[in-house]
């Protein structure tokens, strides 16, 4: 509770007050409870008959007047005298019918005197204190009261950490522009002597769970020097001025403890760009604008590095990310085909993996996923391995466990009628077919008609051979005819189509607007970019940056792609309907196929 000496002092000293009031208070209390009168009045009463009982101590008489009916509760008041030296007083006493007691002395212990008057009022104190404090604390964002308006930073050593540059996977560049700053905190005078100066704060820039709160924690680790980690959030409360004063205070620990890494994480919670804008707040721009003054004033030769990270760099102050403030931006994006391999081995390190287990295939099959997401198949494929009984992991395990990432869990409860069950493995079927039968597109993997959690009544799994960063007009115009195929498969065999192709149509019909409007693939706009990327790193949501007027040519445009696409996955399937009456029977049979068997069979059927 008390963390510094000040502390304590001020505890002792509020605590005696209040005892001391206490005490005036008591006093006060019994005061008017009470009435003082001379020896002559007592023996009138007493002759007069209007005593009750008399309690006769060392040198007073503590006097209970008799109560009338017609007097009420409040006048009956205590009156006390003077103890005289009296020897007639006990038989006026008895004679009068007063009742009369003398208090027995009771000896106590003087420890358990002190215990009771001193140690007894401060446990209390103290207990009441952390309460308050605790209270306080919830309500003003952590700290408590004697800490409001002090930095709130959890301070990590490597010891605690335990993470090194060899725990994060699939993020080189990242960890060669970090090295640098992990490298000048061990040998400055190899840097200084050639007139190189340590950067005074670096962004980690990346999507959410590509390892940038890890890649903190790894300098921390390399570095070994003190880590202060706290949240952008935390800075911000309802009280303007606690937000400066808490980065002042967060300043003055670093320098205090250089060299040192302060990381600030979801730095975008008080480093927004400033505008004029009515609404605006006072308390995160008072706050943004100390941090600024912070970073120019403190010396980066003592060693204090800033980290910070965000994922939305885009809405960033500008001041904020000039050189002599954040002077670099590190990229901690989606890892690679090399990068996701990495990865698992790095979290398969921890899980008993069967030697058959092949990650380069898990890696292929997970295109786009971040560290994160590979963690989590790595802990699902565990758990599935126990559910099922066995003491190591599989490459069956990992598959699931990608599928259950990506889809959901099997729902084996869920009983589809014929026709639907028929319905389903067509169009699947259909999606497979497609992408068989055309030359740039990806090897199926699998197909199912078991329904998902996440709501897919079947998929089909492509897999790719190798990582492709670049793709031609044509692999997008195959990759929509797959996805329309499943609603072409419907329409071909059942001569009706349903609501099963929602899913299709909306990622096909984003493919194909994405080909008009930013990718330069239209006949009829060219190389004329109609939409720009916003918050790239989050949701990767396009805004339109053209007219109203063209906005409706490009519809045009985009429906025209995805009619003759449709028209072409018609075709193909009619040209092939042996082929998909086939392999669908024997997809309703099984509900599961995979990419050998369905290979196999397509190529037993005569074309």
């Amino acid at each position: 509770m008390f963390k510094n000496k000040k502390q304590l002092a001020s505890f002792f000293v509020v605590t005696l007050i209040i005892t001391l009031m206490i005490n005036m208070a008591i006093t006060w209390y019994s005061r008017s409870a009470s009435k003082e009168i001379d020896y002559g009045t007592f023996l009138t009463m007493i002759q007069n008959k209007k005593v009750e009982s008399v309690k006769i101590e060392n040198n007073r008489l503590l006097i209970t007047p008799k109560i009338d009916e017609k007097s009420s509760v409040s006048d009956k008041k205590i009156y006390y005298t003077g103890a005289l030296n009296d020897p007639e007083l006990v038989n006026r006493l008895q004679a009068a019918g007063v009742k009369f007691s003398t208090p027995v002395k009771d000896v106590q212990s003087p420890i358990m005197t002190f215990i009771l008057s001193w140690i007894l009022p401060f446990a209390m104190f103290y207990f009441l204190g952390t309460l308050i404090t605790k209270s306080l604390g919830k309500k003003m964002g952590g700290g408590g009261a004697m800490s409001f308006g002090k930095s709130n930073a959890k301070v990590y050593i490597e010891k605690k950490t335990g993470v090194t540059f060899n725990d994060v996977a699939g993020q080189e560049e990242a960890k060669e522009s970090l090295n640098e700053i992990v490298d000048f905190l061990h040998k400055p005078s190899k840097y200084t002597e050639i007139g190189a100066k340590l950067p005074k704060g670096a962004l980690l820039v990346g999507p959410p769970g590509t390892g940038k709160t890890l890649l903190a924690k790894a300098v921390a680790g390399e570095a070994n020097v003190p880590f202060f980690s706290l949240s952008g959030s935390g800075f911000v409360e309802m009280f303007v001025g606690v937000g400066a004063s808490r980065v002042r205070d967060l300043f003055q620990q670093a320098e205090k403890n250089a060299p040192c890494i302060v990381f600030i994480d979801e730095i975008d919670a008080i480093g927004k760009s400033r505008d004029s804008q009515l609404g605006g707040n006072d308390e995160r721009e008072q706050t943004l604008n100390q941090l600024l003054a912070e970073m120019d004033g403190f010396d980066s030769s003592k060693g204090v590095v800033i980290l910070a990270a965000t994922n939305r760099p885009e809405i960033l102050d500008k001041a904020l990310l000039r050189p002599g403030r954040f002077d670099r931006r590190v990229i901690v994006d989606k890892p690679d085909l090399k990068g996701r391999e990495e990865i698992l081995k790095v979290h398969g390190k921890n899980v008993k993996l069967d030697n058959r287990v092949n990650l380069g295939e898990i890696a292929l099959a997970t295109a786009g996923a971040v560290g994160a997401d590979l963690a989590n198949m790595v802990n699902e494929a565990a758990l599935r391995a126990v559910r099922m009984g066995r003491d190591e992991v599989r490459q069956d395990d990992l598959f699931e466990a990608v599928e259950t990432v990506i889809a959901g869990k099997e729902k084996k409860d869920r009983i589809m009628t014929e026709e639907e069950k028929s319905l389903v493995a067509f169009h699947e079927v259909g999606h497979a077919l497609a992408a068989a039968l055309q030359k740039e597109t990806q090897p199926v993997h699998k197909i199912t008609i078991i329904p998902r959690t996440m709501g897919a009544l079947g998929y089909t799994m492509q897999m790719p051979d190798k990582e492709k960063f670049l793709h031609s007009k044509d692999e997008l115009v195959e990759q929509i005819v797959v996805l329309l195929a499943g609603r072409a498969a419907e329409e071909v065999v059942f001569n009706k189509i349903t609501t099963g192709a929602s899913n299709d149509i909306e990622r096909a019909t984003d493919l194909a607007r994405k080909m008009v409007t930013m990718y330069g693939m239209s006949d009829k706009f060219g190389m004329m970019g109609l939409e720009s990327i916003q918050n790239t790193y989050l949701d990767g949501r396009a805004v339109q940056t053209c007219s109203t007027e063209t906005s409706t040519e490009v519809d045009r445009e985009v429906l025209q792609i995805i009619g003759s696409c449709y028209e072409k996955a018609v075709n193909l399937l009619k040209a092939n309907m042996e082929a998909l009456c086939k392999i669908s029977a024997y997809l309703i049979h099984k509900e599961t196929i995979m990419g050998d068997e369905f290979t196999n069979i397509l190529k037993s059927i005569p074309r």
